[in-house]
């Protein structure tokens, strides 16, 4: 499918042709998932990768910037918009709010900003899913409506986002079993394969995942829109997932009212005053911390011996 996003002949709203809205709208309906014309021009999109590359080079740590980890073939880089304007632009971008009015509604919100890289791998470790985040015991009686943004900032030659056409708003989501798997309609399946800055658009109840085997490292980072007022599960309160965005200050000079609400400014549905995660390992965190606070000590006592030492030499 060809697009043109920008039609001189055509009315615009916000420098989009609506006929592109339509036809994407039309086919994230039918589909779940549609691929997007290109969003940013190639300089932007090396700025973004050399941004995002930036985070990837070592741990979060202390007072380091860095992935953080919680598995391992995956580095994740938490809140990318405050790494580029690039990753602002691509969050607003006037083609990806007028589909998503169409689609969502007036009533979302961006709700999560990150992206990881995945390793090489043979290994199914992503498996088939729709994305559980709503409070499933709450909301019986329908299946709310989310959206990602998908972006590629590496070439995508292997290891592609997967999709079942039509999977979505059929079932509450959830990771499928063996045996659900075997039933999938695989004639329906498609892979997004292409280059780095590469965007899709999809609706996260229908059954997707990251496909395998993974040749080379993905980079790529995902938007994440939902109504703010749906309950969450239980499982994203405990971990804060959707903690109000953080933001760069620098990349924000042009906020209009409607960007400003899509990205939740003064809104507190989701903050938790003084949250403190749980630790996950907090045995090895502790032994960390304590060998890192002795070679503190030891570089300031060996600073203080040479020191001395130095005062003494220059005495004779």
């Amino acid at each position: 499918m060809t697009f043109a996003l920008f039609n001189p002949a055509a009315p615009t709203a916000g420098g989009v042709d609506p006929s592109v809205v339509a036809s994407l709208t039309e086919a994230l309906e039918v589909d779940g998932a549609v691929r997007l014309p290109s969003l940013v021009p190639d300089g932007v999109l090396r700025e973004m990768q050399q941004a995002f590359a930036s985070r990837l080079q070592h741990l979060r740590w202390n007072n380091g910037d860095g992935y953080e980890r919680t598995e391992r073939l995956r580095l994740m880089v938490q809140d990318v918009l405050t790494l580029a304007q690039g990753f602002v632009d691509v969050a607003l971008h006037p083609l990806v709010k007028a589909v998503l009015n169409e689609y969502l509604g007036s009533s979302w919100s961006l709700c999560e900003a990150k992206g990881w890289q995945s390793l090489p791998t043979k290994r199914d470790f992503h498996g088939w899913h729709g994305d559980s985040w709503y409070d499933q015991t709450k909301i019986t009686d329908r299946i709310p409506r989310e959206v990602k943004l998908g972006f590629y900032l590496s070439d995508v030659k292997s290891g592609a986002f997967q999709y079942i056409k039509g999977s979505h708003g059929r079932q509450a989501p959830r990771h499928l079993k063996r045996e659900d798997v075997q039933q999938l309609a695989m004639e329906r399946l498609v892979e997004f394969l292409g280059p780095a800055g590469t965007a899709v658009l999809f609706d996260t109840s229908g059954i997707h995942r990251q496909g395998i085997p993974i040749l080379e490292p993905r980079l790529a980072m995902f938007y994440n829109y939902h109504d703010l007022s749906i309950p969450l599960q239980q499982e994203d309160v405990e971990y804060y997932r959707y903690h109000p965005l953080l933001l760069n200050a620098a990349f924000l000079g042009d906020m209009t009212a409607e960007n400003m609400r899509i990205l939740g400014f003064g809104d507190k549905t989701h903050y938790q005053p003084s949250f403190v995660r749980q630790q996950s390992h907090p045995l090895f965190q502790r032994c960390v911390a304590a060998a890192f606070g002795a070679k503190l000590t030891l570089e300031e006592w060996s600073g203080r011996l040479f020191g001395k030492l130095a005062h003494l030499l220059r005495r004779k």
